[in-house]
């Protein structure tokens, strides 16, 4: 499946139906009045978060949705049916933006979420509702309100607990591998992750979601490399794990790519600046205990909090990182929520199949 976490499409509310002139025309009734209905009421256009979605791709091949008007109103005072809503599902994290993207008009964070972005018209009044004393025989009517309409564009935040940040080559495919369910490509070379990854971690009992955003790189906010629009992906994780290849590269040793990354998460804002950061040391299986405490003690004099040694090869060190990322998570994830939700319904579902005597 083709990730994609932005789209722009159009929408439209169903307009009201038109009211109906009508007489009554009977045998034997005279003077029979008016009895044109009202018009049905317009569908309205509504989002919903569905589970089981984690990409806005469908939103790339239909991009127009208008929601049907509202029958006709009809003699023998007979309202016009109202028209279904258009029910638009959209993955949990989706936020609905102003054409302008100035405007945050719907925020999806929870499964099963509604929002009735445009309502639907008003139906006319049919020639029924303008009788009076004075006005016996009404002829007048009305069309029917328009429907809103407007475009939007979708962006998708993945939700996650813990996000994965750190330079191109930085080992973040290995480590999201080794310690979750994610499948992740490695390659020595850069850029091997072009889309954000989701894995569920499960350490000591818990369960969370850790995402891995491809690498940054100096410039990225202005736009050098893939530049910084999955930055978005890790705004509503509560810490922030930044992974450094201790062999550093060409261009910069290890402190010097912490400092990169810190200044394009400062530079992209969204409070990301100001989230809690777990430094770790990467690949410390190619390096001796003395080159890992050399740079160790460079990157907490560089402002760093704590600093872990790690190995997403061989897992050394990990337990302890994800022990410190424990620390910032809640009583009970979402994740693990979800998860107890599922072991209830089938407890549940077992306990009224099974068999007891009289």
């Amino acid at each position: 499946m083709h990730f994609l976490d932005q789209a722009k499409i159009y929408l439209k509310s169903g307009a009201g139906g038109p009211g109906a002139v009508s007489f009554r025309r009977e045998k034997y009734i005279e003077y029979g009045g008016p009895v044109g209905g009202d018009g049905g009421r317009g569908g309205d256009i509504v989002f919903e978060a569905v589970a089981g979605l984690n990409t806005l791709i469908d939103f790339r091949y239909t991009q127009h949705f208008k929601a049907a008007r509202g029958g006709h109103g009809m003699g023998k005072d007979r309202t016009g049916a109202s028209a279904k809503p258009l029910v638009i599902e959209v993955p949990v994290g989706t936020q609905v933006l102003s054409e302008d993207k100035e405007e945050v008009l719907a925020d999806f964070t929870e499964v099963g979420q509604r929002i009735v972005l445009l309502e639907g018209g008003m139906g006319g009044r049919g020639n029924a509702s303008y009788k009076t004393s004075t006005n016996r025989a009404p002829r007048q009517h009305q069309p029917g309100i328009p429907g809103e309409e407007m475009w939007v564009w979708l962006r998708l935040k993945l939700l996650a607990d813990v996000g994965l940040v750190g330079l191109p080559n930085a080992g973040k495919s290995t480590f999201i591998n080794a310690v979750s369910n994610a499948r992740a490509k490695v390659g020595d070379y850069a850029f091997t992750t072009l889309v954000p990854k989701l894995g569920v971690v499960r350490h000591r009992g818990r369960e969370f979601v850790l995402a891995d955003i491809p690498g940054l790189i100096e410039g990225a906010a202005e736009g050098a490399g893939i530049g910084d629009r999955f930055l978005g992906h890790i705004e509503r994780c509560r810490v922030l794990i930044h992974l450094i290849d201790i062999t550093g590269t060409e261009d910069a040793d290890p402190a010097e790519a912490m400092r990169i990354v810190e200044d394009e998460l400062a530079a992209y804002g969204a409070d990301l600046e100001n989230k809690p950061r777990l430094v770790a040391l990467n690949k410390r299986d190619l390096a001796d205990a003395e080159l890992v405490e050399g740079f160790r003690a460079e990157l907490l004099e560089a402002g760093a909090d704590k600093v872990f040694a790690v190995s997403g090869a061989t897992g050394e060190g990990i337990p302890e990182l994800l022990d410190a990322v424990l620390a910032y998570l809640p009583d009970r994830t979402a994740t693990e929520t979800k998860a107890a939700a599922v072991e209830a319904v089938e407890e549940d579902s077992g306990s009224a199949g099974e068999w007891s005597p009289l």
